[in-house]
């Protein structure tokens, strides 16, 4: 199980960069009623046969991981939707891309703690691959949307360790500017 929403929401978005996606995008939203996700991506999609089993734990995408023959990512996001008043919805074409949503009620007991947003976002910054992905988190009426290739623009690229400096000092300043 996920320890905060931080580690559910690189996890859900993680399956779109290692689905061939050259595009990601994930909007987190929090209203004060609901915290809201939406991931979707311009990927390799899902035949609507592994759409139909994609909650199973017993199941996983052939081909996806070499030494493992369950899947049990959104599974476990089901289950901790159901837990917290919430849903989750997937749609997919393959060759299209794929969307992920999920929702749970912000106020609930069951609901782990948000996490480290900016550390989020930095890891999957640099999560290999080519690709770009655009982040949005509103909360209330603050918002802010920045995306990988912004940010490596910005601060002279996230491969080095002043640049990733940097990249973390911005993005925890947007985290901040939302709470104020």
């Amino acid at each position: 199980m996920h320890a905060t929403l931080a580690d559910v929401i690189a996890d859900t978005a993680q399956n779109s960069i290692e689905a061939g996606a050259g595009k990601v995008s994930v909007s987190l939203v929090e209203d004060g009623k609901t915290v809201s996700v939406e991931i979707a991506d311009n990927g390799k999609g899902m035949p609507p046969e592994i759409v139909k089993r994609a909650f199973d734990p017993f199941y996983t995408e052939p081909g996806k991981h070499d030494k493992r023959k369950v899947g049990l990512g959104l599974p476990i996001l089901k289950q901790l939707c159901d837990a917290t008043d919430g849903g989750v919805s997937l749609e997919s074409e393959q060759g299209k891309g794929t969307v992920l949503r999920y929702h749970f009620a912000a106020g609930h007991l069951d609901l782990p703690p948000m996490g480290d947003i900016a550390n989020m976002l930095l890891t999957l910054f640099n999560y290999p691959g080519d690709f770009d992905l655009v982040f949005r988190h509103a909360k209330g009426a603050e918002e802010y949307e920045i995306s990988r290739s912004e940010l490596a623009d910005a601060v002279g690229g996230l491969d080095s360790v002043e640049g990733l400096s940097l990249a973390k000092e911005f993005l925890v300043s947007q985290e901040e500017s939302l709470v104020a």
